[in-house]
């Protein structure tokens, strides 16, 4: 997540270059608080006689399922992502990088704080199996503090197209749109259809395809907003356009041929979240007057870079910390109100603020493997590109595994020796061949 950092990796209002969208990284930054929100909600922990009970309240809502049309914000995070990985293209291609140098950035970014979170998962699920922790119990922990690690390589396979995708946007930006639009419909298509097969057999892995094209897709979507197309529209016709995205995704849900939950459509990911990224961005656009207003505001600016400067960070740690905060609560032997209670809600909001404060502390002394900078040690020559491929497809390969199955202590220890690779394969080394292009790698904002 973009952010105005100083020299030393420390956040400035006076860093802020007059060209900034503020208005990307207050979207990022909401996004944020989005997720947190959800995540809490969805854990719904009773107490009784029979034990400790984990439920997810927010699916006895009646209206959560149309709620996600507004409320499921991973495709705008998509998109957002493509504005801001298009401007960073462009610019390391204007100091006269290329892929193999934004690729190993973009590696170093997100898999070293990674490496952090399988490092404590890693040491904490062996300990939980030595001292005795029941299994069952085991199994929900380790799967709830994994589950956001979908993103991770879903965002690295994106990321890894930017190059090439940047080159089609130029040459052909709406057939590739179009392209990649047809290649998500004809995945759902073959995935449905035989979905209904009377051979039980499973579709799922056909759907991993539109990994590439549902998320490209709105990586893609991001690259018109970083050239302006959006602008171009009065805001009656983006309140329109939007309006017409949700119609169409009643016509998608309508007969059952998708799920109405936005969140049964993410993994594998399906077409309907297109219309969910584009009606979002779109309205962004028609209330953007409004946001600029609210991002001149000197304590939303401070809000923006606090969260911003440490977002991959956040991410990542937030759910093993809401598990950490709830377990805490149960060894005080804290009231649990029965799950979706009106007691439940009216709690919600104190465990949302406590869980904010432990995870802007302990992100504090973390952010720094976020943080850190990317350029080459003096006299280290840039890896050649095959490392870099190589690291890339190391480093999905953890978070893939747990996104098909679950977090465990045998893929969390593995996991953290493949992302371990990957981050050394990405590191320059001394003493090789003298690398000769001028960039300097050394990219704060991602």
């Amino acid at each position: 997540m973009p952010s105005a950092q100083t020299g030393r990796g420390t956040t400035s209002l006076a860093a802020v270059p007059a060209s900034r969208d503020l208005v990307v990284d207050f979207i990022r930054v909401a996004c944020m608080f989005a997720v947190v929100a959800v995540h809490l909600l969805m854990m719904g922990i009773s107490v009784g006689p029979a034990g400790i009970g984990v439920e997810n309240p927010l699916t006895s809502l009646s209206w959560f399922a149309q709620g996600t049309w507004f409320g499921q914000v991973m495709p705008l995070f998509f998109v957002v992502g493509g504005f801001a990985s298009l401007t960073s293209w462009r610019s390391l291609q204007r100091k006269g990088g290329d892929a193999g140098d934004y690729l190993r950035t973009r590696v170093l970014r997100l898999v070293r704080p990674t490496v952090a979170l399988y490092a404590f998962l890693t040491l904490a699920l062996w300990i939980a199996t030595a001292v005795g922790v029941p299994g069952d119990l085991l199994k929900v922990i380790a799967a709830g503090a994994g589950v956001q690690l979908w993103f991770l390589a879903a965002y690295l396979i994106c990321q890894a197209m930017v190059p090439t995708m940047a080159r089609f946007h130029k040459v052909a930006p709406y057939r590739t749109v179009a392209a990649l639009a047809t290649g998500a419909v004809v995945v759902d298509v073959l995935r449905l259809g035989l979905e209904r097969n009377p051979w039980g057999f499973d579709s799922n892995p056909i759907g991993l395809l539109n990994m590439v094209f549902v998320w490209g897709l709105l990586q893609q979507v991001g690259f018109f907003y970083a050239d302006g197309v959006f602008d171009r529209f009065a805001r009656w016709k983006l309140i329109a356009a939007a309006a017409a995205c949700y119609l169409a995704l009643m016509a998608l849900t309508h007969d059952g041929l998708y799920p109405v939950d936005m969140l049964t459509n993410q993994n594998p990911p399906m077409f309907p979240l297109v219309l969910v990224g584009l009606a979002h961005v779109l309205l962004v656009k028609a209330a953007y007057p409004w946001l600029q207003r609210t991002v001149q505001q000197g304590w939303v600016q401070k809000v923006m870079f606090v969260v911003g400067s440490r977002a991959m960070t956040i991410y990542l740690w937030h759910l093993p910390l809401i598990i950490a905060m709830f377990g805490l609560a149960l060894v005080l032997r804290l009231p649990f109100p029965e799950p979706a209670s009106t007691e439940w809600w009216l709690s919600r909001p104190a465990f949302y603020v406590a869980a904010w404060a432990l995870v802007l502390l302990v992100s504090a002394p973390l952010v720094r493997f976020e943080l850190a900078g990317t350029a080459l040690a003096p006299g280290a020559s840039r890896p050649a590109l095959w490392r870099i491929g190589l690291a890339t497809v190391l480093a999905i390969i953890p978070p893939f595994v747990v996104m098909r199955g679950a977090l465990d202590v045998w893929n969390a220890s593995w996991g953290l020796v493949l992302l371990t690779l990957a981050v050394a394969l990405v590191t320059g080394r001394t003493g090789d061949r003298k690398w000769k292009s001028p960039v300097v790698l050394e990219r704060r904002a991602g």
